[in-house]
């Protein structure tokens, strides 16, 4: 550790070596009060820090102060600064020097008094940034619009404002060799499950990486099993959900310059779960629930069932639509399996490319281009209408899943029931829904298993299956949720029908 020499000359000198060609660094060397050796020397990068801040808080007093030795008593200037000197509370002293040059980049000021070996560093921070924009990935008709954003500071206020409670603690580490990403770890200290707690610790202190420029740099590093394709975070930009989570006893992680957040332990059910579910009444939410777990089946499995059926076993439809289905096969020069992977390939790309594309327009390229490129296959005889039709209900099914990184599992899994459909029929196509679920199975968050409560729903008695396929009533939900400390008690206390509901 390189320590503040007393020599301001010297310590100006390593400052010049280390931000040689740095046209954004603003540096200033002044004198204060009647005495020339009363010498200061200012830092800060430009735009990353309140200039009013700056020139109200820190060079304004100083000016002012005239400040003069004997006017001071036994206090030397670096203790004057300290004492009332600056005008604002959020400072520091420090000896070491690598703690400066961190807090400069970071958009602190940092203050150096020829004499003295020490520094002073103002907190400044005033970088641009979005500020609090609407949710866009999770957009829902009735509860909050709020979103997180690129500012770190701002995102664990948003979840701090919900969670009005000194319980609520915020762990923060700087990872990234060079960007020195600031990592927040946020949690209710008394319901979450310490274990875990420490083991996320440890594998975010064994991270070893040039920069960590986003929450999926975490998430990829830190995972249980980095073969698995479903996701074993659950991500959101949405502050409402991440404070629920924390509630629940589970764990936020909270990345600078990233507008979505990590939860952990996460399930396939929580997974399945909007924000909406609790904002609205319990039939019409397990209505929807019902139909996200549907939309899943046919997402994941319509076109392997097709081709199945299809193929192998077409004894199995009506006579009627064997009919309809040979004839509109009757000019198709590919085979079904060859069909679905042509048309559900055109889809992916006319998805990314609505991704890409601008806003305005995206949604639009994407309906036109589907109906254009499906009424045109169909016309030119490469695939049949009920392909298109099977392609186009799968793809819309996996939009009314809430995660999209759950989405994008089970697009890669669709193609492992394909393959075994198009070789062994329905007998391949249950070895293939097999071997999902066996690894869905398989796979843990933490501890955690991945299907839990339809797997070891045992271990809390069952009391997880009131939030799940179909949600309970609020006042219903009064044990926590396997996710937190079972010591930690009830998490209800209600009123319903004019009964008060106490904790029990």
């Amino acid at each position: 550790m390189q320590t503040i020499s007393t020599n301001i000359e010297a310590n100006i000198a390593v400052l010049e070596k280390l931000f040689t060609d740095c046209g954004d660094v603003v540096k200033r060397k002044f004198s204060v009060g009647s005495r020339t050796s009363n010498v200061l020397y200012m830092i800060y990068l430009d735009n990353l820090v309140d200039r009013d801040t700056i020139e109200r808080r820190i060079i304004e007093p100083i000016v002012r102060s005239g400040w003069r030795g004997e006017d001071a008593g036994n206090l030397n200037m670096l203790e004057y600064l300290s004492n009332g000197g600056i005008t604002t509370v959020d400072f520091s002293q420090t000896q070491d020097f690598a703690e400066m040059v961190d807090a400069v980049l970071s958009g602190d000021t940092a203050l150096f008094v020829d004499g003295y070996s020490g520094g002073l560093v103002v907190s400044t921070k005033g970088w641009p940034n979005r500020g609090v924009q609407s949710a866009e990935t999770e957009v829902v008709v009735q509860g909050s619009k709020e979103a997180f954003s690129e500012t770190f500071r701002i995102n664990t206020v948003l979840i701090r404002r919900r969670i009005r409670d000194t319980r609520l603690k915020l762990k923060q580490m700087y990872i990234g060799e060079r960007s020195k990403t600031s990592v927040g770890i946020m949690y209710m200290d008394d319901i979450v499950r310490h274990d875990i707690l420490e083991e996320l610790e440890k594998r975010l202190n064994s991270i070893e990486i040039d920069a960590l420029l986003d929450v999926g740099y975490v998430e990829q590093m830190t995972a249980d099993d980095w073969l698995s394709p479903f996701p074993q975070y659950q991500t959101t930009e949405r502050p409402d959900k991440a404070a629920a989570a924390i509630l629940e006893g589970r764990i936020v992680v909270v990345v600078d310059n990233s507008p979505f957040v990590l939860i952990l332990p996460t399930t396939l059910n929580s997974m399945m779960q909007a924000a909406e579910d609790y904002y609205q009444g319990w039939e019409m939410m397990s209505a929807t629930r019902i139909l996200r777990y549907m939309a899943v089946f046919m997402g994941l499995s319509l076109p392997a069932l097709y081709i199945a059926i299809a193929v192998y076993h077409p004894s199995m439809l009506p006579t009627l639509l064997i009919h309809k289905l040979a004839e509109a096969r009757r000019d198709v020069p590919f085979p079904a399996t060859l069909e679905i992977i042509l048309m559900d390939f055109a889809f992916e790309l006319l998805r990314e490319a609505g991704v890409r594309l601008p806003s305005a327009i995206g949604g639009t390229i994407g309906i036109v281009g589907g109906l254009i490129i499906g009424q045109a296959a169909v016309e030119a005889g490469l695939v049949s209408p009920i392909v298109v039709i099977v392609v186009a209900v799968t793809g819309i099914s996996t939009f009314v899943i809430p995660s999209f990184r759950l989405v994008n599992g089970f697009r890669l899994m669709k193609y492992v029931l394909i393959f075994f459909a198009s070789i062994l029929g329905l007998f391949g196509f249950w070895i293939g829904f097999l071997i999902v679920l066996l690894h869905l199975s398989a796979l843990k968050s933490y501890g955690i298993p991945y299907m839990f409560p339809y797997v070891a729903g045992e271990v809390n008695r069952y009391a997880d299956y009131k939030d799940t396929i179909v949600r309970a009533p609020l006042f219903m939900m009064k044990k926590p949720p396997l996710f937190a400390n079972p010591l930690s008690g009830k998490r209800l206390q209600g009123r319903h029908n004019g009964k008060v509901r106490s904790k029990e």
